[in-house]
């Protein structure tokens, strides 16, 4: 695997895959830190549909030094779906992202011809109880507040009450990809709030996520700004490139379309960073 050009020295991938999991990954959490370590990336976000990463993350960063390792949350069934309590701990415990449900929302088992589901929203179109105590426990934070595989109307629901609650840090999850896909338009109208960033992943672009053209994604972060853009990778499945390298393919595919050696760090270092580490980010 090719080590990151120099102007990804210290990039870092918010959305990135290991095991232990019941899906197959590529490298376990030791020696995903180590590779990414050794290519000069600054920091990783391990995610897992099924379970915390905090507690993983934190024994990771205790053994491999020269890279930051950080966890989080999704909201799926394994962790009891819209828990606030298992939030609360997470939080407690460190947690970088918390993610509404990805393979648990009624949104992603509708797209995928699949029974049952968790909604955010009730018979009203209003956040459901248990969405709102979550987000009250984030406001008190400085985590990230992610959107999984909601429907973007759930989406936007959600962020409003979000903003209204002063959380200032959104991610808004591959809004690429067709389950969870935004018009330009409705990214444009949500960047306007000050405290969404959109998250575009690598893994959008192949084969397990419908192949989604780069032009696409190229065109969006036209349209919205490369300072709402945060480029990770989704990655760490055995059939697709290292997560490292996948960072090195998306910014050489970026640069060959016109966007700066600027742009790609501002995308894949300085927004990351912003959102892991900024206390206050965004302008409510």
């Amino acid at each position: 695997m090719s080590i990151l050009p120099d102007c990804l020295e210290g990039a870092i991938d918010l959305h990135v895959h290991s095991a232990p999991d019941v899906d197959a990954r590529r490298f376990n959490d030791l020696e995903l830190a180590r590779e990414a370590q050794r290519v000069g990336m600054g920091a990783i976000l391990i995610k897992s549909h099924q379970n915390s990463t905090v507690e993983r993350a934190w024994l990771v960063a205790k053994v491999v030094s020269g890279i930051q390792v950080f966890g989080g949350l999704v909201l799926n069934d394994t962790v009891g779906g819209l828990n606030v309590e298992a939030v609360k701990l997470a939080l407690a415990m460190g947690a970088k992202e918390i993610w509404m449900p990805t393979r648990s929302a009624l949104n992603h088992r509708l797209q995928h011809d699949q029974s049952g589901g968790i909604s955010i929203l009730d018979a009203s179109g209003d956040l459901v109880p248990e969405a709102m105590a979550i987000l009250e426990a984030i406001a008190q934070s400085d985590c990230i507040l992610s959107t999984g595989h909601l429907s973007p109307r759930e989406s936007s629901v959600l962020i409003h009450q979000a903003r209204q609650r002063g959380i200032r840090k959104v991610l808004v999850t591959h809004p690429e990809w067709s389950p969870t896909f935004y018009s330009v338009e409705e990214q444009k109208n949500l960047a306007q709030f000050g405290n969404v960033w959109f998250e575009r992943c690598f893994v959008s672009t192949t084969h397990l996520c419908g192949c989604v053209p780069f032009q696409v994604i190229e065109q969006a972060i036209i349209e919205t700004g490369v300072e709402t853009t945060v480029l990770s990778t989704d990655l760490g499945q055995p059939q697709t490139p290292p997560p490292a390298e996948g960072l090195r393919l998306y910014a050489e595919r970026l640069r060959s379309s016109g966007f700066s050696r600027e742009h790609i760090r501002q995308m894949m270092c300085t927004n990351p960073a912003r959102l892991l580490f900024e206390k206050g980010t965004g302008q409510l």
